[in-house]
């Protein structure tokens, strides 16, 4: 695997003839099956800065199924780092052959050390990871989910100038770096609106950190309950968009977002004749954890 793919297509959405907007998805999902959309650009140059900088350890944070986790996995065996996942969870260091996520990271040399989750809420804490360095020594550190300034840097890669036309540019909002990126690289002319995937008063303030334009906003009405939450509405509506669409949508980013946007169409908020941009980050490794969690709950489940 090559981490020099970039090129994505913008696929239109069938919309409605009585809706006065044309809305487009950029595949970022096609970069690569598992690091893919913001994945890829939140590693590229967190990749390039540990190779310079010679480390041979990557360490990062994650939860059971997480994108990221499965992601520094494989760019890690690909490109010869050796890897660790700090993982949310001290029950799960038991369920890891029922859990497709942390098993993958496994198969593919990450070392999981599984920890409480009153210790998880300390990751960033100073006596936290000096403890990390004690127990494993020299490694490059990525937060959770990626997001720092060199992943910032690579998801104000993800517009190019085939997108300047669009009036408007949406994405999913998980800890804040791909919207950062996609505003550093936006036009004074265009809107950008995050769709958080959970409950979080932080993520001004923590998106504020990395950008000095004001053209965005946080559209904080569909995430459903919080972080991983999902319903029988959002799981109809992720199916259906790909029976109308041939695109999956993953259920807790991307499905939160779409289902937005087209609620948000219907309600007249984007001016006729709007241009809107939906960014698709991937995240699709996901489902098949989260539909054994829908098994459990007796919902219905995500079709792949």
């Amino acid at each position: 695997m090559s981490f020099d793919f970039e090129h994505t297509i913008n696929q239109e959405i069938k919309l409605s003839k009585t809706d006065a907007v044309s809305l487009f998805l950029k595949r970022e999902d096609e970069l690569h099956a598992f690091v893919s959309g913001n994945k890829y650009r939140k590693l590229k140059y967190n990749l390039r800065e540990a190779d310079k900088k010679g480390y041979a350890t990557l360490l990062t944070f994650g939860g059971a199924f997480s994108n990221h986790i499965a992601a520094v996995a494989l760019a890690g065996s690909v490109l010869g780092f050796k890897t660790i996942g700090i993982i949310r969870g001290n029950e799960l260091k038991f369920k890891i052959e029922n859990n497709p996520t942390l098993l993958f990271a496994q198969d593919h040399g990450m070392y999981l050390k599984f920890v409480s989750r009153d210790v998880y809420r300390n990751k960033t804490s100073e006596t936290f990871i000096e403890s990390l360095k004690s127990e494993f020594h020299d490694f490059y550190l990525i937060p959770e989910g990626g997001t720092n300034t060199l992943a910032v840097k690579g998801c104000e890669e993800i517009l190019t100038n085939e997108d300047r036309d669009f009036d408007y540019i949406c994405c999913a909002v998980g800890t804040g770096g791909t919207i950062s990126g996609i505003v550093n690289c936006s036009k004074p002319s265009q809107q950008v609106l995050g769709f958080p995937a959970l409950k979080a008063s932080f993520l001004h303030k923590d998106i504020s950190k990395f950008v000095q334009k004001s053209n965005w906003d946080l559209i904080t009405d569909y995430h459903f309950g919080g972080y991983a939450k999902i319903n029988s509405d959002l799981i109809a509506f992720v199916n259906k968009f790909k029976l109308d669409n041939n695109i999956q949508l993953d259920p807790i980013y991307t499905g939160k977002m779409m289902y937005g946007i087209l609620r948000l169409i219907e309600k007249g908020y984007f001016p006729k004749g709007s241009k809107i941009l939906a960014i698709h980050t991937g995240g699709l490794q996901g489902i098949d954890g989260m539909n054994m969690v829908l098994q459990k709950k007796k919902l219905p489940l995500i079709q792949v």
